[in-house]
């Protein structure tokens, strides 16, 4: 490979114009490839993040509730308009067994029980309606880390503590330190000390979640000894359904992923991922036929000389590979610097751009674009190379 590989420098450098050009078209398109590809991961990785960062990855319910209707006669026809039951506030049967279940599960790596349900937060002649949260807060907290959250106090529940949401605060007049009531729909009322504030940036949330002990939200909400969910975080994030899938035909209860309750976002995700690979592939395109012209022109200006190597004893197979070559070439120092171009251009969006989000580079992104551009530049630069291993010496030679 040593006379290819010369004989396809000395080409190259002959044609100083045409090898600048293709080089920074290659340059250009891997930087769009790596630039494009990283944004659109960090995008997607962000707003993975902001939605996780405020719910579970996989929720456990009670089994919903149904009509028990018995069997009609044999031989006889029953006509029947049914309504769906209507789901009252329950608790999930032996919890703490599907605790210890879930705790010793593969790929689950935190197990957190929650009393949930609806009350109102009163001070004054004022009443809103809230969504009491009862936590464990030691388990709580390895699933939503809302303690980073915190605008003012801290996230401390029990002995008659509460954290409320920052728009809850606002709405009552509350301050850390203040006093809320509240009054659950069974009549049962409790009246409960401010000891944080937390904001998620979700207006839902940040209005009307409640944060309390969990026995607190049991006598609440009367529920003693009860349990309404079990939230989870898992290892693999994408791995959600399957998990939950798992997690259902095990215990027979209600498991959902959040990729299940979020199924908008995981369609925009994959638009995104599709979006990028089709950007990918148009650019590789380009770049693929920009490098086969390029070597078709070569091959024309330099067919006296194809032909004086082909009468020296250059075989056909060294002729192809001489091409070969170049396209291996214009393929890897054109996707280098496109590499180091895409790698700045990430650079310059997180120290100098909008700061909505960090784009993380993935170590794999640049190796892998540039491997592409150089098959790539290999692959186009095979029906050139043939086309310059087929020429007749004699005919060639002659070319004017």
């Amino acid at each position: 490979m040593w006379i290819e590989t010369t004989i396809a420098l000395k080409f190259l450098r002959e044609g100083r114009t045409q090898t600048t050009l293709i080089l920074v078209g290659i340059a250009v398109g891997v930087a769009v490839i790596v630039f494009i590809t990283a944004l659109i991961l960090g995008l997607q990785q962000n707003i993975i993040g902001r939605t996780l960062g405020t719910q579970a990855h996989v929720r456990v319910l009670p089994p919903d509730e149904v009509n028990h209707l018995a069997a009609p006669p044999p031989g006889a026809v029953q006509l029947l308009l049914e309504d769906k039951r209507t789901q009252r506030l329950r608790s999930i049967n032996n919890w703490q067994g599907v605790r210890d279940v879930l705790d010793r599960l593969p790929g689950i790596t935190a197990v957190s029980p929650i009393v949930s349900g609806p009350a109102f937060a009163r001070r004054g002649d004022t009443a809103l309606s809230v969504a009491l949260v009862g936590v464990d807060p030691p388990r709580y907290l390895k699933v939503i880390d809302i303690s980073d959250d915190i605008k003012s106090g801290s996230f401390r529940v029990g002995a008659g503590d509460a954290v409320i949401g920052s728009l809850l605060a606002s709405d009552l007049g509350l301050r850390v330190g203040d006093k809320l009531r509240l009054q659950a729909g069974s009549g049962r009322a409790a009246v409960l000390n401010i000891a944080g504030i937390f904001e998620l940036g979700v207006r839902e949330l940040d209005q009307r979640y409640v944060y309390l002990d969990y026995k607190q939200a049991q006598s609440l909400l009367d529920l003693p000894g009860g349990i309404t969910v079990i939230d989870l975080t898992v290892r693999d994030i994408f791995s959600a359904t399957e998990v939950s899938t798992r997690i259902g035909a095990l215990t027979a209860l209600k498991a959902e992923s959040w990729m299940q309750t979020n199924a908008q976002l995981m369609n925009a995700l994959s638009s995104q991922t599709l979006s990028t690979r089709m950007i990918s592939f148009f650019v590789g395109l380009s770049v693929a036929f920009g490098i086969a012209s390029v070597l078709s022109i070569s091959i024309v200006q330099r067919t006296r000389e194809i032909g004086i190597l082909r009468a020296m004893g250059t075989r056909r197979t060294q002729m192809l590979r001489v091409f070969l070559v170049q396209g291996a070439v214009l393929g890897l120092f054109g996707s280098g610097v496109g590499a180091l171009v895409g790698w700045w251009l990430v650079w310059v969006f997180n120290t100098f751009g909008p700061k909505l989000f960090y784009i993380p580079v993935d170590p794999f992104l640049v190796p892998s674009a540039m491997l592409l551009a150089t098959v790539t530049g290999i692959i186009s630069a095979a029906v050139p190379a043939r086309r310059a291993s087929l020429l007749d010496p004699v005919v060639a030679i002659r070319h004017v």
